[in-house]
Parts: structure tokens; sequence; C-alpha cells
């Protein structure tokens, strides 16, 4: 048999063994196929094949391409293509300048510190504020204050200070009825962990006639008040606060000057520390020459404490202290750690009423521990802290009745709270009046493109009908009134105030 030479073909092998179908092969002698005297054996035949031709489009070559991208059409079609793109491109940077120039300009945000961002939250005797009855209880008790939005805690006095004996003060040493020094330096590390600042009541005589003893004393104690600072603040406090700054920034001036560069000429984390005045003066006139002469910070005083005020007292004194000092320089309180808590000073119905009213005014917010469930004085200005809840153990009904109003005041505070610290027209923005007589009071929060606010109250016995035209009055606003659960929408033109009835408007 010949050998094959092998290419790349199918081959079809005939089977040898199927005599029908082997091939004819012929005679001996030359060897030629068509011989009948070939004497080849029978043997396999290979047939070829060919494989299946597959079409590829392969596209046009380079020298193709060539010829027809010069043609006239094309080179017409291409510039008409570029010439469109960049019109385009032009014509969108034109219009995005003329949004850019026609669009109104945001104002530019106010210079203001960590205490102009919400409330701070005084508590002035830490056995009555917690279970512990101690600081380490006042740690305990930060995810709940955390709750309320407050941007600081006025902490104390807890130095050691017999009533009216300036020889026994000593600034540097916490009480035994308050706790020890590692326990307030926790507090300051878990507060700071939940961005809650830390200020601190030195007021020397805390607990005896008169914050600053007599006359005598008064230079000798400021003297030993400055070191004390240095120690404290290098504790990481981020304040100090002081009673009766009048009668030491009068007495001795100088030495005045030492404290609050000391406390106001450092920071705390980068942050500002802040002087905080106490004063008993409830004129806006003495506020306000007190705010000049002692360059505190923020000034605490009676000038919306007192019952026999009306609406347009409280309307005049917001506006004389805004047209003399900066709104970031004013604070607003009611009660105190001296004077006894929100409750007691304007009664437990208007509790929601005055919550609103101060943090809708164009200043910082303080509040006494307590003063957000409506805890009141009964036996001592110091009354015991209420932290039960809804989910304690079974009550009678008038128990649980009081639980519910606690939680709901809770609930309006945390909720204003946090409209507070989140709206720039309730943190920094204009202060303008819409309404005021004797017994009602209207004014607009308002600030550049941000949401703006109207506060209406009505302090009388009788339904006041408030008149309240402005060119930046909306028609409408959403409204939340000093009932937790009540919201509504209205219309603008005029509002009907009942008694003891304050609202927060959203204008719409």
């Amino acid at each position: 048999m010949t050998k094959d030479t092998e290419v790349d073909m199918k081959d079809v092998e005939l089977n040898e063994m199927d005599q029908e179908k082997r091939p004819i092969t012929g005679g001996a002698g030359n060897g030629d196929a068509g011989s009948p005297t070939s004497t080849e054996k029978n043997g396999s035949i290979k047939v070829k094949i060919p494989d299946e031709i597959e079409t590829k489009f392969t596209g046009l070559s380079k020298e193709e391409l060539l010829r027809v991208a010069g043609t006239p059409a094309w080179v017409r079609t291409r510039w008409a293509l570029l010439i469109l793109f960049w019109l385009g491109w032009l014509g969108m940077l034109a219009g995005a300048v003329a949004i850019i120039v026609q669009a109104p300009r945001c104002k530019d945000l106010p210079a203001m510190n960590w205490w102009n961002y919400g409330p701070l939250y005084q508590i002035g005797d830490v056995q009555a504020f917690s279970e512990s009855q101690n600081l380490k209880g006042v740690e305990e008790k930060l995810d709940s204050l955390s709750q309320l939005k407050v941007k600081g805690l006025v902490v104390g006095p807890i130095h050691v200070a017999p009533a009216d004996d300036p020889v026994s003060l000593n600034f540097e040493d916490i009480s035994s009825d308050a706790g020890n020094l590692e326990q307030f330096k926790g507090l300051i590390i878990a507060a700071h962990k939940k961005s809650i600042n830390v200020i601190l009541d030195l007021t020397p005589n805390y607990l005896g006639s008169g914050p600053w003893f007599s006359n005598v004393s008064v230079t000798n104690v400021a003297e030993r008040l400055k070191s004390a600072l240095v120690f404290w603040l290098n504790q990481g406090v981020d304040g100090i606060q002081l009673s009766g700054v009048e009668r030491v920034a009068s007495v001795v001036p100088s030495l005045w000057a030492d404290i609050r560069a000391i406390v106001q000429n450092g920071t705390a984390e980068g942050k500002r520390r802040i002087l905080i005045g106490v004063t008993a003066k409830t004129s806006a006139v003495d506020v306000s020459e007190l705010l000049n002469s002692t360059g505190v910070d923020l000034l605490l005083s009676g000038a919306l404490r007192s019952k026999s005020m009306t609406a347009t007292d409280r309307a005049q004194t917001v506006q004389q202290l805004l047209s003399t000092h900066n709104q970031t320089q004013l604070a607003w309180n009611i009660g105190d750690r001296k004077e006894g808590h929100l409750a007691t000073l304007v009664g437990p119905d208007m509790v929601n009423f005055n919550q609103m009213l101060l943090l809708t005014l164009p200043g910082t917010p303080v509040f006494n521990y307590g003063d957000e469930i409506a805890l009141a004085d009964e036996y001592t200005k110091s009354p015991k802290m209420l932290w039960d809840s809804l989910e304690d153990e079974e009550t009678n009904g008038t128990a649980t009745k009081e639980k519910e109003q606690r939680l709901a005041c809770r609930s309006f505070f945390k909720t204003l709270s946090d409209l507070r610290g989140k709206e720039r027209s309730l943190q920094h923005g204009d202060y303008i009046p819409l309404f005021n007589s004797t017994s009602a009071l209207a004014y607009l929060r308002q600030w550049d493109q941000s949401g703006r606010y109207i506060a209406a109250f009505n302090w009388g016995s009788d339904v006041v009908t408030l008149q309240l035209a402005h060119p930046d009055r909306p028609a409408q606003a959403v409204v939340q009134d000093n009932d937790p659960q009540h919201t509504s929408r209205v219309c603008m033109d005029y509002l009907t105030k009942k008694k003891s009835d304050g609202v927060l408007h959203q204008m719409t």
C-alpha cells in the first residue's frame, strides 16, 4: 500500500472488512491502477472534504478610507458637525454664566461661637439631678441631655465654699457632696464625645448672702480666683460662669480685666472659651450697660422674668437690647439656680409657651434642669429631678397622667430645640417685629433663602386678633402651637390668639 501524504482535510476510511465496498484493483506488472494485471492490495481510500469557508467583514482598508474621507461631501459634513459642537458648547457656557449672574447671592454667614447654636442647660445642684447624687450621675444622664440638643452644661458651683466664710473658700477643691475631681474629668471627656461643652460655675460665695462676700474681701477673692481659673481651664472646661459680675468689675476693674483675659483669650480643643455673667438686674438699660462694662460673652439676667411685664414691655426689652448689641451676645433665661424653675415662675400651664419664647428669640436660650419636663419647686429651689417614664412599674391614674404630661412637655422641648439647632432663621436670622399689644406679641425670624418663621404669643385672658402685615409674609404657613399634638395650615392675613396660647408658623 502506497504512503498517503497528510493534508488538512477530513478523511473518510472505507472499512476493509466490507467486501462489497472494497475498491477494485488492477493486475500486476506496471502497477497502473487502471491495469487489470495490477497486484496492488486493497487499502484505504482517503477522500478530501474541504472546511467550510467563513466570510468575515474586515471593513474598509486604510487606502479606501483615505479616498472616501477626502471627498467634498465628507469634508463639508465634518465641518458642519464641528461647528455645531462648538456652538452648543458655547451656548451651554453662556447659559450657565447667565444663571449664576441672575441667581440671588447667599448672604455671608455671621461669625458665631458654639454657644450660639443651641440652648445651654444649668445643673446648679448635682445631688438633685441624678439618682447617683454626684458628678458621675450627671455623666450617666448625658444621653438624655444629648437628645435635647443642648450645646453646653453649666455645672455647679461645686467647689468648697462655706457660707460667708472667705477664709475657708477653696476654688480648686470639689465638695464631697458633689463628687471628686476624677468624676468631673470623666464628665468632661464623656460630654465632649457627645459634642456637649462643660461650663463651670465658680461664683465664690454661692451659699452665702452675697456672691463676692463683703467689699473688703472682693480684692482678695478675685486674686485667688485667677489661679483657680488656670487650674480648671487646664482640666478641660469650656467656660466659666460668675454671678454678681457688676460688683467685681466695678470694685477691682484691673483684676476683672485679668479674669476676662484668662478665660476669653484661650481656647479648648480649638474652640473659644466662654465667660458667662449673671446679674440680678432686670431692666434692658441696666443689662445693656453691664454687657458693655463687663465684656462678658453672655449675660444672664431677669430681663424677661417679671410677672408684671406686658407683651409690649417684652417687645421693647428685646428690641432695645438688639439695637445696642449683636444677637450673638444676648442670652435669654427666666429660671436659674437662685430664682427657681420655669414651672414655678410662670405656672405649669405656661411652660411650653415660655419654652417657645426662649427658643425663638434672637440669642442663646438658657434653661434650668427640669424645665424641659415642667419640674416645679415645692419645698426647695433644687427639687429632685424626675427621670421616670411610662415603662416604669404600674402607677395609679393620676401618676400616669402626670408622667404623660412630663413626657409630652419634654417632647415639645426636644422638637423646638432640634429646630433651633437646624434652622438658620432661628439661629441667627433677622428679628422683625410684626405685632405687639399689652397682651400679645408676634415677630418674624428670617435669614436669606432659608425657611421663615413667625412666633406669636398671647399672655392675656381675652382672645386677640393679630394683624400681620409685612412684605415678606406669605399667604399661608404651617402652624405648631404649644399643644405638642396640634399642627395645621392657616391663612396669614391675621391670627386669632386665645388665652395663654403660643404658636410657631413655618412660612410657605
